[in-house]
């Protein structure tokens, strides 16, 4: 989501004229776009300022603005303008849509601070896209969740979801240009609720369904879903259409019930394995990634092999592991029972351990499969062309020819940590 409102950022700018500098030193604007889901990510904001008030000193006419979540949080934006006078504009993720416009005043010299409280979906805005030959497109804005420990519902607004047929042109207009693989964003995907021109309520598995039918060689990929509202008709969706991999993140969080209510996430380790086992009978290639927390409040030997056993029953190609950030604001942040570094360092060692094996069991049961993988990147330095699986898992081949961008069927020839390396046998 923050990638993809960097780009608007950056279109923006180019539509009034500005250009990507090389380097940050050699910058007339520079716009700091802010994360506020963990203490470090504002901690870097901080760490950066420092530098950019130097430049500033150099180059009078330098234009900071401070964007995002960050100054989106209850009175963050005062705290930033009193630590950092020196900032041009702060603005939130509400009002993106009139970047330009608070540029032309800052330009002119009035100091803009702009936070607007709700959420709102504004079309037509210019985009700079940065992420190859994927294409990022927002289905909804917003979340209505309220997990114990996150902040985003509370800088990020109420859920608002985009009307369906103006998603679908944005994606066959990405197509049309070249674009072979779009990822569809929301804090929570799986309840997208729009309304068509029709007046008809579509939900998530439906648009799904109808980008799926669009005549163009492409994958659909989305994030980030919520297991309490993910549907068996998302998973009978994915299961019949090709280019709709079957690749699913599921954040399970915790394995214990206890903490999973204290959490809010409303489901039981019960259900969510239970959604597990229907995609896997359904789809028995299915590849499956999570987010878990280590170190929430009141969390116990008990509770964390508890998320042991859930992360070996659910055997992830991809885990993403995070200790427990306190948010000011959340009731996570008032509980008692933090818990402390050292125990959490070591629940963490333990986790990383576990999905290290599972990753490196899935990547050798894939030797001497045959896969079609959407190449992306090449490497330059290991001259080596590299892509994803259907399922998620990254495969390197070498090639004399430039594949970016093409789909090629590989031969799995073996395994090198917890990815892959394959053969070419064809493009197509």
């Amino acid at each position: 989501m923050n990638v993809h409102e960097s780009e608007k950022l950056a279109g923006i700018l180019e539509g009034t004229g500005y250009s990507v500098a090389a380097d940050m030193n050699d910058a007339d604007i520079i716009v700091i776009n802010t994360c506020t889901i963990r203490q470090n990510a504002e901690n870097r904001v901080v760490g950066n300022l420092g530098y950019i008030k130097k430049l500033k000193e150099k180059n009078k006419s330098l234009i900071l603005g401070i964007f995002g979540c960050m100054p989106q949080a209850d009175g963050a934006a005062q705290k930033l303008i009193k630590r950092a006078p020196f900032i041009n504009i702060i603005f939130g993720t509400h009002n993106l849509y009139k970047f330009s416009d608070y540029l032309k005043r800052a330009l002119e010299g009035e100091k803009v601070i702009e936070i607007e409280l709700e959420s709102k979906v504004v079309e037509g805005l210019e985009v700079k896209r940065t992420s190859g030959i994927n294409a990022w497109v927002n289905i909804a804005y917003g979340c209505d969740n309220y997990c114990s420990y996150c902040i985003v519902p509370f800088v990020r607004g109420r859920e608002k979801s985009r009307e369906p047929q103006v998603v679908l042109k944005e994606v066959e207009d990405l197509l049309k240009q070249g674009y072979k693989e779009i990822t569809l964003l929301g804090q929570n995907v799986n309840s997208y609720n729009g309304i068509d021109s029709n007046g008809e309520k579509k939900d998530f598995a439906d648009l799904l369904e109808n980008i799926a039918l669009l005549p163009y060689k492409f994958r659909v990929r989305f994030m980030t879903s919520h297991p309490k509202d993910f549907s068996v008709k998302v998973i009978d969706a994915i299961a019949r259409h090709k280019n709709l991999p079957p690749y699913f993140h599921l954040p399970a969080q915790s394995g214990s019930d206890r903490i999973l209510k204290l959490m809010n996430r409303k489901y039981t380790a019960k259900h969510y394995l239970g959604l597990i086992d229907i995609i896997k009978s359904k789809i028995p290639d299915a590849g499956f990634s999570s987010d878990i927390i280590v170190g929430f409040p009141t969390e116990t030997e008990e509770d964390f092999d508890k998320t042991l056993e859930l992360v070996k029953k659910s055997r992830y190609h991809h885990l993403f592991s995070f200790i427990y950030s306190p948010r000011a604001g959340t009731k996570a942040a008032e509980m008692e029972g933090q818990i402390d570094k050292k125990t959490v360092d070591a629940r963490f060692s333990k986790l990383t351990e576990l999905q290290t094996k599972i990753g490196l069991e899935i990547a050798e049961k894939q030797v001497g499969k045959t896969v079609e993988i959407l190449c992306d990147t090449f490497d330059k330095d290991k001259n080596t062309y590299r892509g994803k699986t259907e399922n998620g898992k990254i495969v390197s081949f070498t090639s004399a020819n430039n594949l970016v961008g093409e789909f090629v069927t590989l031969k799995v020839t073996k395994s090198k940590n917890s990815n892959l390396i394959g053969e070419m046998l064809s493009p197509h």
